[in-house]
């Protein structure tokens, strides 16, 4: 998975559909040993266990919005920690809550997460796919960026997916983008370094020179690499920056 839809009401209909995932679990399996055999009891229990689970995943959506709106990308391993990070969060919450006068539980941490590991089998897939769906079914709308130069003249709108790399060129920055799949360029007198501030998903690999990684395509030779329909000088030490990509 190498997308990410940033949409919050996308992600806030896929909290609803945790939450009522939940909600059939704890009804119709009934997980804890309470006193109550009541269904309107557990029906209670499973309305309290799905707004928890809304809840927490709506606060990861918005930290995980927070995170790509810096970086503009997204791959597997932060789709992996986000997901991670979502059950730690649920099952420290739903401890919490079993512990609760409205619960009473009498399982112990330990206990409690082996219930919820074993809980995670099924709730983690249906979380790949339905985060999967928003991406695929529900693509997010790409929002232009504005750029602007030290003089009023100086403006140049273009979308971050289009944006290839900024080069450094005495008092101006040479911005090289694409226009309906053709290469451009424009000047704008500005520094990199203004530049990056603007445009922090920007990353260094020489001294003039900046890229937007998703364009990275492959290298030439020890000092030069592939971007989208073009080239570039990368300095040795910035050489494990591009590595890493």
């Amino acid at each position: 998975m190498n997308k990410l839809n940033p949409s919050i009401k996308h992600h806030l209909l896929i909290g609803v559909f945790i939450g009522i995932w939940i909600f059939c679990f704890v009804y119709f399996i009934r997980p804890f040993e309470i006193e109550t055999s009541s269904n309107t009891n557990w029906a209670g229990l499973g309305i309290g266990f799905s707004f928890l689970t809304f809840l927490c995943y709506g606060i990861v959506a918005v930290i995980q919005n927070k995170v790509y709106k810096k970086i503009l990308r997204w791959n597997v391993a932060f789709e992996m920690v986000t997901i991670l990070c979502l059950c730690l969060i649920l099952n420290i919450v739903f401890y919490k809550y079993s512990k609760s006068s409205i619960i009473n539980s009498v399982y112990n941490f330990s206990f409690f997460s082996f219930l919820f590991a074993k809980t995670s089998i099924v709730l983690v897939p249906l979380l790949i796919f339905s985060r999967l769906y928003v991406v695929r079914l529900i693509p997010p709308k790409e929002t232009q960026l504005t750029i602007r130069g030290d003089n009023k003249l100086d403006i140049l709108k273009v979308y971050p997916s289009e944006l290839i790399s900024a080069s450094s060129s005495q008092n101006y920055v040479e911005i090289f983008y694409l226009d309906g799949g053709e290469l451009s360029s424009k000047l704008i007198r500005s520094s990199l370094k203004k530049l990056h501030q603007e445009i922090p998903f920007l990353v260094q690999v020489h001294r003039s020179h900046f890229i937007n990684p998703t364009h990275f395509k492959s290298w030439k030779n020890q000092n030069t690499i592939y971007l989208t329909q073009m080239e570039i000088s990368v300095s040795k030490n910035f050489k494990d920056i591009i590595l890493s990509l």
